[in-house]
């Protein structure tokens, strides 16, 4: 008689595993504090120490020849009272309105038609290349150009009938060609900038507007002016900016005159500190110079919408 076989024993459950506890995440940001540091010291020693030094100067007497001594507010008073203070900001806006206006309409044309017309390398290069040339090697070019007697360009005007033009010396030609040369230097540049915004515009969108029957006029107006807003946004503060530090081109060409039609503020800080020693007086019209491009430079980014593309 057989004996019945007993069934195997079901297998023991295996132990619950213990809850796992949260995943350390790897800490990087000593290292980015490590690759900033380089960047943060430079910042300090040639942006953020010279400030609050020129601030310093500025509440001071300071003529570099005698050690500084404390006045308070009495250098900006002095600057509400100052014409020539008031001229050099009257002349600088003039040329900013010029250079901003006459540089980003070329540089938006010239983008449009390298966006879509051709994409050619060796064309975006050689656009580049008045912005690699010294500003003061610009200068020196379009003063021997635009020489009253032997300039290139009066001899082409009075090939053909016209008279010389005394484009430098001339109080209502000056700011305005100063203006037309740093256009010629940086408007390469400003369409580079602009057109590598356009790149990002999706083609499609193109596409589409086509199909419906809209002209390139049209689709620039209706597409890629708004979906460029942040970089023309970029554009227009860089310009703004740049445009109320010209120097170098001034100093070449006119060196102020004449009659003072070209005494821009910075050519005026200039003289204030290197010509007269009034170093205390142009460190103060220096950070009203700086309170001013805060100031334009926010109402700017705020009006344009520079944080907000349409492409989202």
């Amino acid at each position: 008689m057989s004996h019945p076989v007993a069934a195997p024993a079901p297998p023991l459950p295996n132990p619950p595993a213990a809850p796992a506890g949260p995943r350390r995440s790897r800490d990087d940001r000593g290292v980015a504090w490590l690759f900033l540091l380089p960047v943060l010291l430079g910042f300090a020693v040639f942006y953020l120490y010279p400030t609050i030094r020129g601030a310093w100067y500025s509440l001071t007497d300071y003529s570099l020849l005698n050690i500084p001594s404390f006045v308070g507010g009495r250098n900006y008073a002095d600057l509400v009272h100052d014409t020539q203070f008031w001229n050099s900001m009257k002349v600088t806006a003039y040329y900013v309105v010029l250079n901003i206006a006459s540089q980003t309409l070329l540089a938006l044309g010239l983008a449009a038609l390298m966006h879509r017309l051709t994409r050619s390398v060796v064309l975006r290069a050689t656009l580049l290349l008045p912005w690699l040339v010294p500003n003061v090697t610009v200068g020196l070019l379009w003063m021997w150009l635009l020489d009253a007697n032997l300039g290139f360009v009066n001899h082409l005007l009075t090939a053909v009938g016209l008279s010389n033009q005394g484009f430098l010396t001339s109080p209502g030609w000056a700011i305005p060609s100063i203006a037309l040369i740093n256009s010629w230097a940086y408007t390469g540049y400003t369409a580079l900038l602009l057109y590598a915004g356009m790149l990002q515009v999706p083609e499609h969108l193109y596409e589409s507007a086509s199909l419906d029957g809209a002209g390139e006029l049209r689709m620039f107006r209706r597409i890629t002016l708004p979906l460029l807003r942040p970089v023309l946004a970029l554009v227009l503060v860089v310009s703004l900016i740049g445009s109320f530090q010209i120097f170098d081109t001034v100093a070449v060409t006119t060196k102020g005159d004449p009659a003072g039609a070209t005494r821009v503020i910075y050519f005026y800080i200039y003289q204030q500190a290197f010509t007269y020693f009034h170093m205390g007086y142009a460190a103060s019209a220096a950070m009203v110079l700086v309170v001013i491009l805060g100031l334009l430079t926010a109402v700017q980014m705020r009006l344009l919408r520079a944080s907000r593309s349409d492409l989202n």
